[in-house]
């Protein structure tokens, strides 16, 4: 064989190495719809799949740095050894049948190489030994089973009752929100961190042990409604700041940007925002000293309406509507139309916003824009979160 025969097979086999990566790489920059039927759908799926997978099995590997301890002490080894087994499986399957059926090849080829590099790694039978408790984390754990559950409830329940129907998964914008997402989960222990010391430091001689008790000692289930109305006061306030002072307007602005609602949108925030508003929320909380148990309903309470109040989602709501917070409230909250400017700031209980005066009258069912009034904005997560910091700019400083 020549020299030149070799070269030219040398480069046939590096661009069939190079060109899955490489569309793989495309498809991610885009957005739009999925049509069904031609192995993409199951080709996306087996790809998220094989990279969380591959994911967990770095969590297995290094549990010390890679995983929370508040969560970690509650799992169940072996319950998530075989999770992870299933998604192998199922992302492995997908992924092989669409390559022997030559659907999708490159993509799914990608898909099929990153379960079998997390195989190679020892897969759901990574031995799990002692490892020290108190070592600097990220929340690597936290964000693949929040983003696997959140997107297996939400994207069903955005299918079945949606509020524009014809909005895609993959709409524009999703890979800014996703970064948002994983950043705002990675540093959950950096975060935790900061909230703790900011409240013991700045709260902590507020705290009356026998006025704790009293609190304690009510009824679960009023307190944990009374537990949700203490933060969602202090949350419609530090919002309502949020939107009426300049300064504050320019961190906020970043979470209004988002153009389309769905479940994702509400993660786009910027990381300051994140800390401050956790410890105005969680102060009166702290000082009050609800129960363990109250404030663990509260924290699922809290999680899964930031989630669904921001979904594509519409439900005939009838009177709860004004009592609590829904995606048809909160939406008119995001929306630019004229009306909705500065309006609908709670977070659990809509009738604070009418006991306020700052409820969204509209003739309008529903709104016809969102985002920040004159869209200046710019797109990507680093560019979003450097936004606040920006000198020169009139429209920052413009609430709405």
């Amino acid at each position: 064989m020549s020299r030149h025969s070799r070269r030219d097979t040398a480069r046939d086999a590096l661009e069939r190495v190079v060109q899955p990566v490489a569309e793989t790489r495309e498809l991610l920059h885009r957005d739009g719809e999925l049509k069904p039927g031609l192995g993409k759908i199951s080709g996306v799926i087996a790809l998220s799949l094989g990279f969380l997978c591959l994911l967990a099995v770095a969590a297995f590997h290094f549990p010390q740095y890679l995983t929370t301890p508040d969560l970690r002490h509650k799992y169940s080894v072996d319950v998530l050894r075989q999770v992870l087994l299933v998604g192998l499986l199922v992302a492995g399957g997908m992924s092989l049948g669409n390559v022997i059926l030559g659907r999708q090849r490159n993509l799914n080829i990608m898909a099929f190489v990153l379960v079998i590099a997390a195989v190679a790694l020892g897969g759901s039978r990574v031995p799990v030994g002692e490892f020290p408790d108190h070592t600097p984390y990220i929340g690597l754990d936290w964000f693949i089973l929040d983003l696997l559950g959140s997107t297996l409830i939400f994207v069903v329940i955005e299918k079945l009752f949606p509020l524009y129907k014809g909005q895609a998964i993959f709409r524009k914008e999703w890979q800014t929100d996703l970064k948002h997402f994983a950043v705002n989960h990675f540093i959950v222990g950096l975060a935790l961190l900061t909230v703790n010391f900011l409240l013991h430091h700045m709260f902590g001689w507020l705290v009356s042990s026998d006025f704790q008790q009293a609190v304690q000692h009510i009824p679960f289930l009023p307190q944990l409604l009374l537990c949700v109305l203490v933060a969602d006061l202090a949350q419609y306030w530090t919002h309502r700041a949020y939107h009426e002072v300049p300064f504050l307007w320019r961190f906020h602005a970043v979470h209004h940007s988002v153009k389309t609602m769905d479940w994702l949108a509400g993660s786009r925030q910027h990381m300051l925002e994140l800390i401050f508003t956790r410890v105005c929320v969680l102060a009166p909380l702290y000082i009050l000293g609800f129960s363990e148990a109250a404030m663990n309903g509260y924290i699922l309470i809290v999680g899964f309406q930031a989630v669904f109040n921001h979904a594509n989602v519409h439900l005939p709501w009838g009177p709860l509507k004004y009592l609590l917070v829904t995606p048809d409230f909160h939406h008119w909250h995001h929306a630019s139309d004229d009306e909705a400017i500065d309006r609908n700031y709670a977070a659990h209980y809509a009738f604070l916003d009418y006991l306020f005066g700052t409820a969204v009258k509209s003739k309008n069912k529903f709104p016809e824009r969102y985002g920040v009034v004159g869209d200046y904005m710019p797109e990507g997560f680093v560019k979003q979160q450097m936004f606040p910091f920006r000198s020169g700019k009139k429209d920052v400083d413009t609430a709405g």
